[in-house]
């Protein structure tokens, strides 16, 4: 059997005070003194009394809700990074909701509708693999709804965003190996659409230069982050007449899937064919045969700073402020 929710004019009733009294009384007004706050407070926990998120919203122009779109929850990078904005948003009084683009555009796209229509009071976008298209995301500003981005930011576009130093990270990774004597290193990317892997690709391309290593465009393999084509990728760069002698990777899991398929081919991973990735997610610590280094963004940090700016945005939406803000965290080689 459903459970009565009392409203504010049968706690009123039950009080024999105004309606107006007990609204300020729940809203905690000084107006209204603490004994009979406390009273309310009581009789409506009693009476099981749920603040009406609606009436709210009318009242006070706001939800306290933000809302978070990004490709899948399950990848702990996100995990992680949801964890540092709910940490921020709850300690601020904000409820967060998520949503997952499977890196979808259509998916990311519908996300940011719903957003609108729930009226939350800004979002948090970390962009899909299909998505190289940012209209959507200027039609929620053009409504006045705050948006940070954050790790993959979209690409040629003014707007809030918080990132790591991605192409330094890949340089750090390049002069790893080349510190163990490895000249063929090629590159296991993600969608060219997206900016982060543009930036992978920079730093790998640098070090490449700096140290006169050996490459061949068949070193660099672009995926859509995908296990199959990330395994077929694989399988064309151990098909070359010289394949090489290490690999960069997107993240950690493309680094799990192409250690994959050289365990199939009866190579041994990490000293047959030696993997340096991205991410340093804390699955790689329980395996047997990690990545030999991760280059570590700081996912529950990076969530963090990007819920701060939002909530920033959204309570100082009259203060001086550049128009969009840019934060670029530091990355860290980690040796395993």
């Amino acid at each position: 059997m459903q459970r009565h929710q009392a409203t504010i004019k049968e706690i009123a009733q039950e009080l024999g005070i105004s309606i107006s009294t007990v609204s300020r009384a729940l809203q905690n007004n000084p107006r209204i003194g603490l004994r009979t706050r406390e009273r309310v407070w009581e009789v409506a926990k009693l009476m099981h009394y749920v603040p009406n998120p609606a009436a709210i919203l009318l009242k006070k122009n706001k939800t306290s809700t933000i809302g978070v779109v990004l490709p899948y929850l399950q990848e702990e990078f996100f995990s992680m990074a949801i964890t540092g904005i709910e940490d921020v948003a709850l300690e601020k009084g904000y409820n967060v909701v998520v949503s997952q683009s499977r890196e979808k555009f259509e998916r990311e796209e519908k996300a940011l509708k719903s957003f609108l229509s729930s009226r939350v009071d800004g979002v948090i976008a970390s962009v899909a693999a299909e998505t190289s298209n940012y209209s959507h995301f200027k039609e929620l500003e053009s409504y006045g709804t705050p948006l940070v981005f954050f790790d993959r930011v979209p690409r040629n576009l003014e707007a809030n965003k918080v990132r790591c130093s991605i192409t330094q990270g890949a340089f750090e990774a390049v002069e790893f190996l080349v510190n163990k004597g490895i000249q063929r290193i090629a590159l296991l990317n993600g969608p060219t659409s997206m900016e982060v892997s543009d930036e992978r690709l920079n730093g790998y391309l640098l070090a490449i230069k700096k140290f006169k290593l050996q490459t061949t465009p068949n070193y660099i393999k672009s995926t859509d982050l995908s296990k199959e084509q990330s395994v077929e990728k694989m399988l064309e760069l151990l098909a070359l007449k010289e394949p090489p002698q290490a690999i960069l990777t997107f993240n950690d899991y493309l680094a799990l899937y192409a250690m994959q398929v050289c365990k199939q081919k009866n190579l041994v991973p990490n000293k047959d064919i030696l993997f340096v990735s991205f991410a340093n997610l804390p699955m790689t610590f329980y395996l047997d045969n990690p990545p030999l280094a991760s280059v570590d963004q700081f996912a529950y940090r990076m969530g963090i700073k990007s819920a701060e700016l939002l909530i920033s945005i959204i309570e100082n939406p009259s203060k001086e402020m550049p128009p969009y803000q840019e934060l670029i965290l530091e990355t860290k080689l980690v040796v395993h």
